[in-house]
């Protein structure tokens, strides 16, 4: 593996880091919620599909709205990264269904453990976060040096 060092942004990415870090802090004292994503997102998920009252969800509606209109926000100051994807669509739709299992079978998903779950020390987190990236580590073990 090699680092292109001449794409290395660190401005970009301790600005990237302190504003996930400030929404996270945001959320869970306006809330007393952590902000996991799966969760924000699900839950105006089951409103919508088993019905209920929408009043509870403005905080999570306004937080995906935010996820949302984050790139936009971003390219007034800077021209988004590029990206490039080694997969076609069926790659993408199995990486999403297994996500999507693991967040169900782990009770929550990357930024729920990862970011605010370790930063309150929990332990339920830290093994959650040793086992999705060691199977990521795995996962890309595999399809770049095995197949």
């Amino acid at each position: 593996m090699t680092v292109a060092w001449n794409a290395f942004t660190p401005l970009a990415a301790l600005t990237g880091g302190v504003l996930v870090g400030l929404a996270s802090a945001l959320y869970i004292l306006g809330n007393g919620r952590v902000a996991g994503i799966a969760g924000i997102v699900a839950s105006p998920l089951r409103v919508l599909l088993r019905g209920g009252t929408w009043r509870a969800e403005t905080t999570r509606l306004l937080f995906i709205v935010g996820l949302l209109i984050a790139p936009w926000l971003w390219r007034l100051f800077a021209p988004l990264p590029q990206s490039h994807l080694d997969v076609g669509m069926p790659g993408i739709l199995a990486a999403g269904l297994l996500v999507g299992v693991g967040v169900r079978m782990g009770n929550g998903c990357t930024s729920g453990h990862g970011v605010c779950g370790l930063s309150r020390l929990s332990g339920r987190s830290l093994v959650n976060v040793l086992a999705f990236m060691g199977a990521g580590f795995a996962a890309v073990f595999v399809m770049r040096h095995l197949l």
